[in-house]
Formats: C-alpha cells, structure tokens, sequence
C-alpha cells in the first residue's frame, strides 16, 4: 500500500476544491487559482473536508501514480494557501543581478548581460545584488525558473562561484599544486 497515497489531503477553510470531468481539479484559494488534470484512472473523491485518492487495482503504474496524484494535490492546496518560494545566490567577484519590471538582468561574467523574463504567474525579487528570490503558486513552475537561473552559471567546486540554492552545498575541490 502506498504510504503517501492513502494519506487524505486536508482542505483548509477558505480553499474551494471542484473536482470536474475526467480528475479535472480546480484549487481555488487567497493566493490564486491553480487547475490541473489529473491521471483518469485514480479515483479523487471529496469525504468531509478532506480529498481522499484511491486506485483502482495493485499494478506496479497504479501503485506509482496513487502516492503521485495525492503529492499533486497537496502540492496545489498549500500553492493557494501558502505559496513557494525559492531562494537564489550569486557568489563571484562582478556577478549581480538586477531587476527592471518584469526582467531580471544577470552579469556573470560573460560578454554580455543574460536577461531572463518572468514566467506567467511567477514572481522573481532581488535582495542586494546577490540574492534572489523566485516566487509563485504553483511549485512546479517556482523550481523550473529557479533551474533555469541556475543555470545561467552553475556553482563550480574550485572557488564556488556561480548560482546557487541557498540551502545547497557545493563540494569544493582542492587546486592544483606547485611543482617541487
């Protein structure tokens, strides 16, 4: 039995769940409105404020997406509820980043400047000119930017500069040696 998928899913007061055609799930919340189809063959059903997954048979497929679509819709609850966030760093002499509306400017040492729009329903902030923050709903699409700026300029093991995940730590590597 799936450990995570026979865990029901809370619905919090304020959260309005429809659950349409085909596992259509609309989440709508203070923070948005998130929609997404889920898999025909799992069984999504509303019990007394909370969303409940069954599956249908014991398949190797049926057993992977049960433990997958409740980890979905959990992820769409707290998305409309809470939001995600993820926080970014530059470390490097003359690596910054700027913000001009919806653009976010990257120097990193290249020739020229990377520019990044963002995404629909993302939200990216800079803090100084090292830190950036990338926000949103939907933690799908937060952690696909958050990669794409990432890599922009990974971090490399020698000096560590480059972008990187706040809680993310680099393997440093030690330098060559001078000949004896």
């Amino acid at each position: 039995m799936s450990r995570i998928g026979k865990l029901p899913v809370a619905v919090p007061a304020g959260v309005d769940v429809k659950i349409g055609e085909g596992n259509l799930l609309t989440v709508k919340g203070p923070k948005g409105t998130l929609e997404r189809k889920l898999s025909p063959d799992m069984h999504i059903a509303m019990e007394e404020g909370q969303i409940v997954v069954e599956r249908p048979s014991d398949l190797k497929k049926h057993k992977a997406l049960h433990g997958l679509t409740r980890t979905l819709i959990f992820n769409m609850v707290v998305g409309v509820t809470q939001g995600y966030e993820k926080t970014l760093e530059i470390n490097g002499v003359g690596y910054r980043a700027a913000k001009s509306g919806k653009k976010l400017a990257l120097t990193l040492g290249y020739s020229h400047p990377v520019e990044m729009e963002d995404p629909e329903g993302i939200e990216s902030i800079v803090e100084g000119t090292n830190k950036i923050i990338v926000k949103g709903i939907d933690k799908e699409k937060v952690g696909q930017f958050a990669a794409e700026i990432r890599t922009k300029r990974p971090p490399e093991p020698y000096k560590g500069k480059g972008i990187k995940y706040s809680d993310e730590r680099i393997r440093r590597k030690v330098g060559k040696t001078g000949k004896k």
